[in-house]
């Protein structure tokens, strides 16, 4: 054995890790951007915002039924802020859009791309087909959706024919971003593949600094904050016990405070809160810094919080603490979305704790900490 060898292989291995360090500070702030039911305040974005999107954005956007909700949402948005809803006081029709964006409009080429991202390897391939085409040369923007396919997959399913794909593309198209989607509510639960899936996308845009439309976050919670991703929450906002947006609906002015529109499989109302959140992607791609995106808003009666060593040798541990008994599970995930490992999954009092992770490869990962609906995350970096 080559033992001068092994000690320079594993020499330049920890420099270039190193090297990935010096600017762990900026990675650990930047998560990449995540569009969830956090944005959906179409009142907190400005004039200004909208306008430079509209001045910025050129976007291919590819779905089926479930995607349209999106854009049937955009549309009748435009005659509700006319209107003055949610006491919007805006120009007449600054939420117009159309393909090619005359008149003014927002350029949104909406079924610019048959089926839908469940569909592999077709919806990569005219991906690669509607970029390579010279009339589409100015997109910069590429979104899909999701129909229900999502739920079908299997972990290493979900990446060999969609996050690792999806990759592939920003490395073929450095100049376009992709926005990536999570899988519409299906009525199983925290404990559903729908959701674990759901998930693994949302660990890999966090861990990997992309851009997320989370449509099944949005899907799970009321204007008023309410969570019903607990109440087996369906795509058309019905749960265990009643439907969340009907009965917001029930007990507010429409023209006022909520506005109809055609919305494929679920209620006006979600439709309202998908168009609200992709005005908020659109702001922020369009060059708005924003307020929110990442962070949790809520104000809970309780804390938690993890600390984390960069890098760690072998066996990894972390500190943790929370202000009161209560279940906690930690996770962590691989750099691709894979979940590794479970080192705590039940009660945890009050106070400082330890936790070993484990035996983990050489790699980067991610670290989250959940109780409820409250979760703390962070990266660790693990040395040969």
């Amino acid at each position: 054995m080559n033992h001068s060898k092994t000690h320079k292989q594993q020499v330049s291995f920890i420099i270039f890790l190193l090297f990935l360090l010096s600017g762990w500070q900026t990675l650990a702030l930047s998560q990449g951007i995540i569009i969830d039911h956090e944005c959906t305040d179409i009142t907190l974005v400005p004039e200004s915002a909208i306008n430079q999107a509209k001045s910025n954005l050129h976007i291919a956007y590819g779905h089926t039924s479930h995607g349209s909700q999106l854009t049937t949402g955009m549309s009748g948005l435009v005659d509700f802020a006319n209107g003055g809803g949610l006491g919007l006081s805006l120009p007449d029709d600054i939420f117009e859009w159309n393909n090619g964006g005359s008149g003014g409009a927002l350029d949104l080429h909406d079924y610019a791309m048959g089926g839908d991202c469940g569909y592999y390897p077709a919806w990569y391939d005219n991906t690669v087909a509607y970029l390579n085409n010279p009339a589409n040369s100015d997109v910069n923007v590429i979104i899909w959706s999701w129909c229900g396919q999502a739920a079908d997959r299997t972990e290493q399913q979900m990446i060999d024919t969609y996050l690792d794909p999806m990759t592939a593309l920003e490395s073929l198209y450095p100049d376009v971003t992709f926005v990536y989607m999570t899988g519409h509510a299906n009525a199983t639960g925290e404990a559903g593949n729908l959701h674990l899936r759901n998930q693994q996308i949302r660990n890999y845009c966090i861990t990997n600094d992309k851009v997320l439309y989370d449509f099944y976050d949005i899907e799970c919670y009321d204007p008023d904050n309410s969570y019903f991703g607990d109440k087996y929450v369906n795509d058309d906002c019905s749960y265990t016990g009643g439907n969340w947006a009907i009965e917001w609906q029930n007990t507010h002015v429409e023209g006022v405070d909520w506005y109809t529109c055609t919305a494929a499989h679920t209620q006006p109302l979600n439709a309202n809160r998908k168009a609200y959140a992709a005005w908020w992607l659109w702001a922020i791609l369009g060059g708005w810094q924003g307020t929110g995106i990442t962070e949790q808003e809520t104000v809970y009666d309780y804390s938690m919080d993890i600390s984390l060593v960069n890098p760690s040798l072998g066996t990894a541990s972390i500190s943790c603490s929370i202000s009161e008994q209560l279940h906690v599970r930690i996770d962590v995930y691989s750099c691709n979305g894979r979940l590794v490992a479970t080192p705590f999954n039940g009660s945890m009092n009050a106070g400082d704790h330890g936790v070993i992770l484990g035996d983990l490869q050489p790699g980067m990962y991610l670290v989250v900490m959940r109780s409820n609906d409250l979760s703390v995350s962070g990266r660790l970096i693990i040395l040969q």
